[in-house]
């Protein structure tokens, strides 16, 4: 009721403010972005939602990825199909509809097999999206998180754990003594046929070492069969914690693969070695924040590049992906990382990448449930795209890639029980997106 009370009041705020504007000579775009923000942050104080109670559906036809120049100039790749694919032959269009409006800047989406969804949001919250697109009331229990540049509360994975129940993980930037920080996966039950309770939350993983810094957490965490998990970790970014991603002993940079417990497989390729190193499935990475199996339970990944080079990478034990000996994109400031070189032997290479970079985070192989002809296809969010990236396989190779303008930065893409694909944005007022065929 005092939610809705609350909407009443905004309302006549906004025709007033909007009078004031138009009188005064104010720019009245600029007044009610103002107005908007601050509906939504008095609405999801409140324990309401601001989603739009009829969904307004967008068509949009796939758009071919720009021709621009690469950032990373005169460097040559190894494979002639490794980046820039062409438009697929027969362009997707699709109907995008909002399901959800008000999330603070959300970071991870997970559908439940009921149709709702749990949503994290980067400041610390997790929340509940019913299926009308109602936000509900942030779930106590979560722990405390650094929120610091790119830090906060970042992945949620969920799988069925007993008929009423899920198994619930949560990704995050914990804050340690002395200014650092690391990132911790902590796993759960959850429970509840509208609002979910959180119970038995403990940590299953400590990134190692801590550091002072603010950026490159990685942190897309994928469960796998008999038992499994991988975890995605970034090497945070600093010029002297790059050379972690290729140190073993340390799980900055890496993927790592673990049983639900925390406790490390026997088959992971440095077991013999014991401590964080026991962890380690994959290394040579700089930040991966997309990552998800295929039909045949293989990891796929993508990672951020630095100005070029986002990668797209098939998983194996053991492999070295060669960040920072090796990368198709230069420094920030016009540098080449490293000898400036791209392949070398021993080091693998990426089945694609992009420069200019998408800024890739959250992905989908999709089951072709709904979408027929994207089975198999991998599905990325773009974040300085701003949009949905579709990228068509066949052999393992990516042959075509299209992009879908959401315009807005894309933080994460999963898919439904329904077989709809479902995005996040990343914005102060972010929105759930349904994506469906369009019909046309």
């Amino acid at each position: 009721m005092v939610v809705w009370r609350a909407r009443g009041r905004l309302d006549r705020l906004h025709c007033g403010l909007k009078l004031f504007a138009t009188a005064w000579g104010a720019p009245v775009t600029s007044v009610l972005k103002v107005l908007q923000l601050m509906a939504a942050a008095m609405i999801a104080a409140c324990g309401g939602t601001s989603a739009q109670s009829t969904p307004v559906a967008l068509t949009l036809e796939g758009k071919a990825a720009p021709t621009t120049r690469p950032n990373a100039e005169g460097q040559k790749r190894a494979l002639p199909d490794q980046t820039r694919a062409p438009l697929p032959k027969q362009v997707s269009r699709v109907k995008v509809e909002t399901v959800a409006r008000g999330l603070r800047q959300p970071w991870a989406v997970e559908a439940l097999p009921d149709g709702r969804f749990v949503v994290t949001e980067r400041e610390g919250n997790l929340r509940v999206v019913t299926k009308d697109g109602r936000i509900l009331p942030k779930i106590a229990g979560v722990p405390a998180v650094d929120r610091a540049g790119q830090a906060g509360l970042l992945d949620v994975a969920v799988t069925p754990a007993a008929s009423d129940s899920f198994y619930l993980c949560l990704t995050y930037a914990q804050p340690r003594k002395n200014g650092k920080n690391r990132t911790v996966a902590s796993c759960g039950n959850a429970r509840g046929a509208e609002n979910l309770t959180l119970s038995d939350l403990h940590q299953v993983f400590q990134q190692q070492p801590d550091w002072d810094s603010s950026f490159h957490f990685g942190s897309r965490l994928v469960f796998a069969p008999d038992n499994l998990m991988y975890i995605t970790l970034g090497e945070r970014a600093l010029s002297e914690t790059r050379g972690f991603s290729q140190d073993v002993t340390k799980t900055l940079g890496k993927v790592v693969r673990l049983k639900r417990d925390g406790s490390p497989p026997a088959d992971n390729p440095f077991a013999a070695q014991g401590g964080a190193a026991a962890q380690v499935y994959s290394y040579g990475h700089r930040n991966v924040q997309a990552a998800a199996l295929d039909a045949s339970s293989r990891l796929w990944t993508i990672e951020h590049g630095p100005r070029g080079g986002d990668e797209l990478n098939l998983i194996r034990r053991g492999v070295n992906y060669g960040w920072p000996i090796i990368t198709y994109g230069e420094d920030y400031s016009g540098a080449p990382i490293g000898q400036g070189i791209t392949q070398k032997q021993g080091l693998e290479q990426p089945v694609y990448y992009w420069d200019p970079v998408i800024a890739p985070c959250g992905m989908i192989v999709h089951s072709g449930r709904l979408f027929g002809n994207w089975r198999g296809d991998i599905l990325v969010g773009g974040l300085i795209a701003q949009a949905l990236v579709h990228l068509h396989l066949e052999n393992d190779r990516v042959v075509s890639e299209e992009r879908f303008p959401i315009g807005a930065r894309v933080r994460d893409v999963t898919e439904g029980p329904d077989g709809a694909v479902y995005i996040v944005t990343d914005e102060l007022e972010g929105r759930l997106l349904r994506i469906l065929p369009s019909g046309e």
